[in-house]
């Protein structure tokens, strides 16, 4: 399998994208986020949070079409 070679963190919020790059730049061939796209709003509409991070990660990427990262916390 390719490594994924950039990434969109599906979150507006810079701390949390600072969060999640400090724990991508350990990996052996760290992607590289992928920064000033925009997207809709996602309404949290799942009952658990995997859920709610699912459903950002895949609306982030239909609308950019680069692999997205999400969390829900």
């Amino acid at each position: 399998m390719r490594p994924v070679e950039r990434v969109v963190v599906a979150s507006q919020n810079p701390d949390k994208i600072l969060e999640i790059e400090a724990v991508l730049v350990d990996l052996p061939n760290p992607p590289e986020i992928v920064r000033g796209l925009a997207w809709p709003e996602v309404e949290e509409t799942e009952p658990t949070l995997e859920g709610n991070a699912l459903l950002k990660a895949r609306t982030v990427m239909a609308h950019t079409g680069i692999a997205a990262l999400a969390d829900d916390t």
